[in-house]
């Protein structure tokens, strides 16, 4: 059994429909406090240091309690963020900063960086990261309120104010990557990696 270090839904679901046996441990971390140490870094460094960090900050946690965890126990850490335009987007504060990104986003591409991590023993073991670009239809300002009419708010806590599997799609003309990835966790790479740790089995 391996340990999720968030609360995301999709990403326990996409663990639970793969089979893998784990639970969960959110992550206490401060995403913003070390986005402001990466400027400069490219979106998937960014996306690729907060993964880790989560995942760093399960495992320490883990091995420090040794009455009552195992310090080996495999922690896995993921974040998603997008960029369009030149700019990073985090999920929105408010419905109102939700309808902004939207009419940002209309008719451009966004490229959603979704990372992962495992750490044990308080040490990262292995980390990657992918990428999938969504190009977005034109959106006018009537189509955005009546989808937050109906999304808001599910889609406070996503990145690119979308849900892949419900009205979100609707955003879209075309996608360029994995399934898994848009979910918010590169799937496939982290059943790669678990079969390499043997964590699962091949």
């Amino acid at each position: 059994m391996i340990v999720l270090a968030s609360q995301s839904a999709s990403r326990r679901a996409m663990l639970e429909a793969a089979g893998i046996a784990f639970r969960t441990q959110p992550a206490h971390v401060d995403e913003r406090w070390i986005e402001s140490g990466l400027a400069g870094a490219s979106p998937a460094e960014v996306a690729l240091e907060l993964a880790r960090a989560k995942a760093l900050a399960v495992s320490t946690a883990l091995a420090g309690q040794l009455s009552t965890a195992a310090p080996g126990d495999l922690v896995l850490g993921s974040d998603s963020l997008v960029e369009c335009g030149g700019r990073r987007f985090d999920k929105p504060a408010s419905r109102e900063a939700a309808a902004e990104h939207l009419r940002f986003f209309s008719g451009k591409t966004l490229n959603l960086h979704s990372a992962a991590a495992l750490a044990r023993g308080g040490e990262i073991v292995w980390a990657e990261d992918a990428v999938a670009s969504l190009h977005v239809v034109t959106l006018s300002d009537r189509f955005i309120e009546h989808y937050l009419d109906a999304e808001w708010p599910e889609v406070a806590g996503c990145v690119g104010v979308f849900r892949i599997e419900a009205r979100g799609v609707q955003l879209f003309e075309k996608i360029e990557g994995d399934y898994f990835t848009i979910l918010g966790m590169p799937l496939l790479k982290v059943q790669a990696a678990l079969r390499r740790l043997g964590e699962i089995e091949q």
